[in-house]
């Protein structure tokens, strides 16, 4: 599995940033309004979310984010195992209730 399928299927949604567009990392801003879209479309290829926004990470969700900034109680961490390793999502939402941050990374094994 590649990022790159999970971003080609984003793309009809407006990104309001592009901070990193790799193989093995993707950082997008957008903005909440199409927050739902988002959510289906990762959930579409990562399943349900391991960590919901309000709930408290795990010390697995903590040492498994821990490359890629780790993860808060208002943030949503997706994960899903394959072959070559994992994928990692996580909706970072901003203070100002208007923007998102999406960091998803390939965590080989």
């Amino acid at each position: 599995m590649e990022l790159k399928k999970i971003t080609d299927c984003c793309g009809e949604l407006k990104i309001h940033e592009k901070r990193c567009l790799t193989d093995e990392f993707v950082e997008l801003v957008f903005q909440n309004d199409e927050i739902d879209e988002w959510f289906r479309i990762v959930s579409a290829f990562l399943g349900t979310p391991t960590k919901p926004e309000g709930q408290e990470p795990t010390q697995r969700d903590l040492d498994h984010t821990a490359t890629t900034g780790g993860i808060r109680l208002e943030q949503t961490l997706f994960e899903k195992e394959f072959e070559n390793g994992s994928i990692i999502a996580k909706f970072w939402p901003w203070k100002d209730k208007i923007h998102t941050t999406l960091r998803m990374a390939m965590l080989n094994k």
